[in-house]
């Protein structure tokens, strides 16, 4: 008689350790991710950003949104100095 079943997790890194998931063993291509390098979550952002910047440039709303966040960040900057 079974008394207990024990999920068995499997843990994989595609880029040396900056990056892991698990998937429950028997599940080939379910995975969550577990841990993501800072690093890589800058990288991604940065790469967001820029594509904001470029659709900015063709939508007039988007570009007025960024001139108010840019305003606002260089308030914040000015009052820490």
């Amino acid at each position: 008689m079974i008394k207990s079943i024990e999920e068995i997790y499997i843990y994989e890194s595609p880029d040396g350790g900056k990056t892991v998931y698990r998937r429950l063993s028997g599940s080939p291509t379910a995975r969550e991710m577990v841990r993501e390098d800072p690093e890589c979550q800058y990288i991604e952002q940065w790469n967001y950003w820029r594509d904001i910047l470029k659709t900015a440039k063709n939508n007039t709303t988007l570009s007025d949104a960024i001139h108010k966040a840019e305003m606002i960040y260089n308030l914040i900057k000015n009052q820490s100095i």
